[in-house]
């Protein structure tokens, strides 16, 4: 695998505030929105860091002509967990936001977190943007708004109209990308686990590796906005049986981790508090947990 990934550093800058990274599966249109859309809307200094797989539609000839991206090469795709982590020597700030390729980032994004961050005064933290859906998933630390399920029906004038009408407070729970966290955090737990590859649950896994290393502080920024088109990349992949994965490593479900540990989509109050699991909880997950190892 290794010799067929090469790695371009095409900016010139010693330092960044933050650094994207956005892995892009053969998703060229949808990858050209999103960056647009970071150099259009973002007000710090920002490096893209881009990771190709394949990059057969045309993505590859693409980035090598955008010098104010720095990106990744894999011949085949590698999915999310590998990607993002060899990923690591081309960052050039101490910030790692992690973001998908079919999002359009909304302005003040990136000073709305950054703020947050200044206002936290340390390294232990993880923070997420609010998404925008055009569709209702059940995740209540999303806005269902629908400005459009696809590029073709996409209403972006429409968007940037009426997007800061949809700030919501600031909520528990943050794991989903597009999220932040200090680069010497994402270096002590490992940044994402490969046991996940291609990447399905990956991303609550890194939040229970974060809360392992003493995290408590999972804050969604309500002013952050984003908007999702959702899983255009995902659809097509063949997806890893993450759930069970992390129940078999964990020892419990994602889903109790998610709400009863970081009280995903309550109201933001601080760091949380260590969670009390009933006898039913642990039961339940026990035997779930003893279910996937026969």
């Amino acid at each position: 695998m290794i010799q067929d990934i090469r790695k371009y550093q095409q900016t010139n800058k010693d330092r960044y505030v933050f650094s994207l990274l956005i892995p892009s599966w053969n998703n060229l249109e949808y990858l050209k929105l999103c960056v647009g859309s970071i150099r259009k809307n973002s007000r710090l200094d920002l490096q893209i860091i881009v990771i190709a797989n394949e990059g057969k539609d045309g993505t590859l000839e693409w980035l090598k002509n955008q010098p104010d991206i720095d990106f990744v090469h894999a011949e085949t795709n590698i999915g999310i967990c590998y990607g993002l982590n060899i990923a690591r020597s081309l960052i050039k700030s101490d910030y790692v936001v992690y973001v998908n390729d079919d999002m359009y980032l909304l302005p003040d994004w990136d000073t709305e977190l950054k703020s947050e961050i200044d206002s936290i005064g340390h390294k232990s933290f993880m923070l997420s943007a609010t998404l925008i859906e055009p569709n209702d998933t059940g995740n209540s630390c999303v806005v269902v708004k629908d400005f459009g399920s696809d590029l073709e029906s996409f209403r972006e004038a429409d968007l940037l109209k009426e997007y800061r009408q949809l700030s919501i407070p600031d909520w528990n729970g943050s794991t989903w990308p597009p999220n932040v966290v200090h680069i010497d955090l994402w270096d002590l737990v490992g940044g994402l686990s490969i046991e996940f590859s291609p990447g399905m649950y990956s991303d609550p896994d890194l939040s229970r590796k974060l809360y392992e290393a003493g995290v408590r502080y999972f804050k969604g920024k309500g002013n952050s906005l984003v908007y999702h088109f959702g899983s255009k990349s995902t659809r097509r992949v063949r997806k890893n049986t993450g759930r069970k994965t992390f129940l078999m490593k964990w020892g419990i479900t994602s889903k109790t981790f998610t709400d009863l540990y970081l009280k995903k989509g309550e109201k933001f109050s601080g760091s949380i508090a260590e969670p009390k699991i009933d006898a039913i909880t642990q039961l339940i997950n026990k035997l779930k947990r003893l279910k996937n190892s026969l």
